[in-house]
């Protein structure tokens, strides 16, 4: 596209911060100067990810575990998944993995990670929204680690109700999983769990565990955001 049509399209439809919805200014894209500037990062993986491991300890063993912001119920980052899930961006799923692939990449800390699987999504929904929210993160993560990407590995066999409309103890339930292993992937692999937001930790374990029937698996997660 020429510059002045660009230009021209640009002033009558503006891009907007995908984070605060501030018009974007020239070399901005997708997230203003702003928002990435003040998105409340977890540095879990820089530091301690103590914190994000709590949810897991005696439900699966981990060996890394990370996210990349923390999640509040009003903010950017808030507005951010939504439009991801809810309003067609699917490019912001991208964009958060190669954020969170450059860190993990020259931290190192994941780098022994042989393969990035997907919490998969029901075909229903899958049908409904016309992709998987957390496809272009693990696809990205995968690149930035020298990874293989699968979302042919695990399934989701039930329509379940959207998490964000269950409450707490709902939210952990682990006793009816929805998830079945469908593909085959080698004994000892070291696998990639990735998810948009972690509550509860549930949707996370309840993959986990279908995977470590699996002999010799080891199991790492990292997600766009963790609840606060």
């Amino acid at each position: 596209m020429k510059r002045w049509i660009y230009d021209f399209f640009n002033l009558l439809y503006p891009e907007l911060c995908v984070g605060c919805e501030t018009v974007l200014t020239t070399g901005e894209s997708l997230c203003c100067t702003s928002c990435r500037a003040h998105l409340p990062l977890t540095h879990f993986h820089r530091t301690s990810d103590e914190k994000i491991r709590e949810l897991f300890y005696a439900r699966i063993d981990v060996q890394h575990v990370t996210s990349l912001f923390y999640y509040e119920k009003i903010g950017a980052v808030q507005q951010m998944i939504h439009q991801l899930k809810y309003r067609k961006r699917e490019e912001i799923s991208n964009f958060l993995g190669s954020w969170l692939g450059h860190e993990l990449r020259e931290d190192g800390l994941f780098n022994d990670v042989d393969i990035v699987i997907p919490v998969p999504v029901h075909p229903k929904r899958l049908k409904k929204r016309g992709y998987n929210q957390v496809s272009g993160f693990g696809k990205e993560l995968a690149h930035f680690l020298n990874a293989s990407y699968r979302e042919d590995v695990l399934v989701k066999t039930k329509n379940t109700i959207n998490q964000a409309r269950l409450n707490q103890i709902q939210r952990s339930d682990e006793t009816n999983s929805p998830y079945q292993i469908k593909g085959s992937i080698p004994r000892g692999t070291h696998v990639l769990i990735v998810d948009d937001v972690i509550t509860t930790g549930t949707t996370i374990v309840l993959c986990a565990r279908e995977l470590l029937k699996i002999p010799d698996v080891k199991i790492s997660i990292a997600t766009m955001a963790i609840s606060v």
